[in-house]
This record gives structure tokens, C-alpha cells and sequence, in this order.
């Protein structure tokens, strides 16, 4: 069983990761001129990263207690 939810979480995670990296890269750069990230691009990924990190720990937490409410509902509790 652990070794299931290990797996899951390890899975989840590069979920979380490619949708960080696919949206934040496609919304931030845009120039091609350069090998380096120009300071707008990098401002630009640390905010999007920021947004996208703080978006999923809140999904995860309404999910977590939406999930809870179920659970004490399937008891039969409120």
C-alpha cells in the first residue's frame, strides 16, 4: 500500500511539474535572440512558478476537505 501511494505521489508530481514548466515557459518566453533568460522572462517565470505552486497547494487543500466531508458523511457523521 505504501509503496502505491509512493508511486502515485512520485507521478503527481511530475504532473505538477510538466504543467509548471509547459505554462510558465509558454507564457514567459518569448524571445529567442539570446541563451539567456532576459530579466522580464526570469521575473516573469518566478512570479507565473509562484502563482502556479500556490494555485495547487489551495486545490489541493479544498480537495483534502471536500474529501473529509465525504468521508464523515459515508459514516453517517456531520
Amino acid at each position: 500500500m505504501d509503496q502505491l501511494n509512493y508511486k502515485e505521489q512520485q507521478e503527481f508530481q511530475k504532473i505538477l511539474y510538466t504543467n509548471l514548466v509547459d505554462r510558465c515557459f509558454n507564457d514567459c518566453v518569448n524571445d529567442f535572440t539570446s541563451s539567456k533568460l532576459s530579466t522580464k522572462e526570469d521575473t516573469c517565470l518566478n512570479k507565473c512558478a509562484e502563482k502556479f505552486l500556490k494555485h495547487s497547494e489551495r486545490v489541493g487543500s479544498r480537495f483534502q476537505e471536500q474529501n473529509q466531508i465525504l468521508m464523515n458523511q459515508m459514516r453517517g457523521g456531520k
